[in-house]
């Protein structure tokens, strides 16, 4: 009986929404006429080069240094700020063996303008985090400097563009301030042998036989971190720090001539190299054989295996390309 009546309440409040639904007055509904917006004309032979996106701005300076612009308002009130330089690991002369990378390190401990530990005060300063706002990083081929830079305050653009010039032709090298960076980069030597190092090491030499790149890994040789100076430092920055060698990128909340004006006034006076070292090539060979690495390690907690195919390095501006 109760379950009667609780199947007859439940028919009768169905019913009461049924009619509810079927009552109620329809709200007026408008449609807004989609707004057709021409879609800028692609090419179509794979031939042609695919054409740079108008709203970049970019150009030469005098002395080489090639720069790139664009504004771009989100998010607000910041500008990102790269300097890329066309130079790693795979440069070193055998005594300069993990240099690239403590080169980086010193770029920020004391520069022509910003003595010893000032330049990351400042960032601080302003509201700067290392990692987040403030990075740099060495690769085979080259090193990256960012900045995300606050622009509510002409002054924050200006130092930044300042801070970029000084990385790329005014770090000090103080001998002082080598020997107390020295430690920082053989500590972050020590903490990356672990068991995937060590197994690179002995899949590299396979990887890329043949090639520069199976024996100059970005973190270098223990004992030339150990014993470099600051002489030997400075011998791979001027040969390799040089606008031809150089591009700055400018992206963010601001218009391009200024930042375009700001490029020129801090990077069009660093002069060019007089007698510039040739900056070489070590393309990985090809071979006809199968090469095959092997690589154990009481550390390591599974087990994979890789296979590669190397082929010729392709073209990437034309429409074909993709």
């Amino acid at each position: 009986m109760k379950q009667r009546l609780l199947f007859t309440l439940l028919l009768l409040a169905a019913s009461l929404v049924a009619t509810s639904c079927a009552t109620a007055p329809l709200s007026p509904t408008t449609f807004e006429p989609a707004v057709s917006q021409a879609l800028p004309e692609v090419p179509t032979d794979p031939e042609a080069v695919i054409p740079t996106d108008p709203a970049i701005h970019t150009g030469r300076l005098e002395n080489g240094l090639t720069w790139y612009v664009r504004r771009n308002a989100v998010p607000s009130d910041r500008v990102e700020l790269w300097l890329v330089v066309n130079a790693g690991s795979v440069l070193e002369d055998e005594d300069q063996r993990g240099l690239a990378h403590f080169v980086e390190h010193m770029a920020f401990n004391g520069t022509r303008d910003f003595a010893k530990q000032e330049l990351v005060k400042y960032l601080e300063s302003i509201g700067m985090r290392f990692g987040a706002d403030v990075n740099a990083s060495t690769t085979f081929d080259e090193t990256l400097y960012t900045l995300t830079i606050p622009t509510d305050k002409t002054e924050f653009l200006e130092q930044g563009f300042k801070i970029l010039e000084n990385w790329a032709a005014h770090i000090s090298f103080d001998p002082e301030e080598v020997d107390k960076e020295r430690g920082v980069v053989i500590e972050e030597w020590r903490l990356g042998r672990g068991a995937s190092a060590r197994m690179n090491d002995r899949q590299f030499p396979v990887l890329f036989q043949g090639s520069r790149y199976a024996e100059r890994l970005p973190i270098g040789k223990k004992d030339i971190l150990e014993t470099a100076t600051a002489e030997t430092l400075r011998r791979f920055y001027a040969d390799w720090y040089r606008p031809d060698l150089m591009a700055v990128i400018a992206v963010g909340d601001v218009d391009p001539s200024r930042l375009k004006e700001l490029i020129r006034r801090h990077f069009g006076r660093i002069p060019a190299a007089a007698a510039p070292r040739e900056r070489p090539s070590f393309p990985v060979p090809p071979h006809a054989e199968t090469l095959v690495a092997v690589a154990t390690d009481p550390e390591t907690t599974d087990t994979s295996g890789s296979v590669y195919s190397k082929l010729p390095a392709r073209r990437q501006d034309r429409v074909g390309d993709y």
